[in-house]
């Protein structure tokens, strides 16, 4: 059975750590990173999608000319939407509410955010749309999604891997939409 393999490229730092980003869309701290080059030099890939936030769209244009293959931006890999809480660092947010919602992030998910299941959706949707192997420049939430669509972990067990800023991700998807996590490289 053929398959394809999706790279998943979180982001660099953004101009300000710290916070519950979401769609606020603020650039990354550095867009030309050579540690993101170097991280995915040994890649083979077809295109490269990302995010069309700046964070991620930007260091996405600097890999795609560097590779020499064509960029897509691409909403459905947004991070979460964190509606009222975007922007804000967590100790500011009430903390039963923000509990609630790392317990359950669709039946307590932020004022006007989108909930954890809205996520996966628009993920799924980004995940079949990708027929080569591609290199996606995303965020940490909507590379967890990518890891739980295709693997059935639920949003704790995706929520317990660790992708840092940089962090590089890879996937084999077969032609049936199943997956296999093969590789995370930090």
């Amino acid at each position: 059975m053929s398959a394809r393999i999706v790279h998943l490229l979180r982001h660099g730092p953004p101009l300000h750590s710290g916070l519950l980003l979401g769609h606020t869309d603020m650039p990354a701290l550095n867009s030309d990173c050579p540690q993101m080059r170097a991280r995915v030099e040994h890649l083979r890939i077809d295109q490269v999608v990302a995010s069309d936030l700046t964070r991620a769209a930007e260091q996405a244009k600097i890999l795609a000319d560097h590779f020499q293959v064509p960029l897509t931006l691409d909403a459905n890999w947004r991070e979460l939407s964190f509606g009222a809480w975007d922007g804000l660092a967590a100790q500011t947010i009430n903390q039963a509410a923000l509990t609630a919602f790392w317990d359950d992030p669709d039946a307590a998910p932020p004022s006007q955010g989108e909930r954890w299941s809205d996520l996966r959706t628009r993920v799924s949707v980004a995940l079949d749309a990708l027929a080569t192997d591609t290199l996606v420049v995303a965020h940490g939430g909507a590379m967890r999604a990518a890891v739980s669509v295709l693997t059935g972990l639920d949003h704790r067990g995706v929520w317990a891997i660790d992708l840092p800023y940089r962090g590089l991700l890879s996937l084999c998807i077969w032609k049936d939409g199943s997956g296999q996590v093969t590789g995370l490289r930090t």
